[in-house]
């Protein structure tokens, strides 16, 4: 029986090691349970308009007023700066989950108050952002924030 030198020891421990690094690789990109997707999907179309979404959070932040977010028992409450007539707000509020994509989605602002309601049955518990496309009298507004809900 030929003797094992401690070149060949660490040959064969090295190779033994790089097998089990690409049996994971490949077994994490072929089992469809860990979904490798992409945050946002038309990524180049969505760079286009930053310019744009960087104006509205501008806006935002003028505001004297700001939007509010207040996760609550019922779910989760936008509120709408007083001064603004609510009837004249339009857009969309975006709730994104990082860590599913499959749990995103919009919901279309139509207000009879100043507060917009999102359902806690909308909701699973974890973090959301929540992104908040609105107009008001052809003046665009973005604010985001990101609430952690039980």
């Amino acid at each position: 029986m030929k003797k094992i030198n401690w070149g060949t020891g660490i040959f064969i421990a090295f190779a033994v090691f790089m097998s089990f690094i690409l049996f994971f690789v490949f077994l994490v990109q072929s089992d469809h349970k860990y979904d490798n997707e992409l945050v946002i999907e038309d990524y180049y179309k969505y760079e286009t308009g930053l310019q744009a979404q960087l104006d509205k959070e501008d806006n935002a932040s003028k505001l004297e007023q700001k939007v509010s977010f207040e996760a609550g028992e019922n779910g989760i409450t936008v509120t709408f700066p007083e001064g603004f007539d609510y009837k004249n707000i339009t857009g969309k509020v975006s709730l994104y989950r990082p860590s599913s994509q499959k749990l995103d989605f919009e919901i279309p602002i139509a207000l009879s108050s100043s507060n917009l309601l999102i359902p806690k049955s909308d909701l699973a518990g974890g973090r959301w952002d929540i992104v908040t496309d609105w107009n008001y009298n052809g003046t665009g507004y973005i604010n985001k924030k990101q609430l952690t809900l039980d």
